[in-house]
């Protein structure tokens, strides 16, 4: 493949050859964005799920008979909302990238690879990123709001 410089937008330019194996790089490549943003997906579960258990778990502990008091009572919330905040963050870090990446690969001189003329293909997957990305704030607020 050629590179050239266009001087315009300072993007490169590729040589394009319309045949099956650059067709089927081009969807290779698709399908692994498609993964990245299923990974960070998970990992941003994780992390909202994990800071909402945890600042449960420790209001119920402490309001259990026998349990000593705690030096730093508000920590685990602290936690909590630490690693919910970072879940809300990569998800809204990744599905930036997503949409940045997609673009790209939908732009020319990509474009007749792809398979395609029109519209590019749409994934539920980056709307259920956002849905995520919703309910993260949800339990932001939720932990936040009962703190005070």
């Amino acid at each position: 493949m050629e590179t050239q410089q266009n001087d315009d937008d300072d993007t490169r330019n590729l040589e394009v050859r319309l045949t099956s194996d650059s067709h089927f790089a081009w969807i290779r490549t698709r399908l692994s964005l498609e993964r990245t943003l299923m990974s960070w997906v998970r990992t941003s579960t994780a992390l909202i799920g994990f800071g909402f258990t945890i600042v449960q778990f420790f209001e119920r502990m402490y309001g259990m008979e026998g349990v000593k008091a705690a030096a730093r009572p508000d920590a685990p919330r602290y936690l909590g909302l630490a690693l919910i905040f970072a879940g809300i963050v990569a998800l809204v870090v990744s599905c930036w990238q997503y949409h940045y990446v997609e673009r790209y690969l939908w732009k020319e001189p990509f474009t007749p690879i792809a398979g395609m003329q029109k519209d590019p293909m749409r994934t539920p997957l980056l709307a259920i990123a956002i849905g995520l990305m919703l309910i993260g704030m949800f339990a932001f607020g939720a932990v936040l709001t009962r703190a005070l």
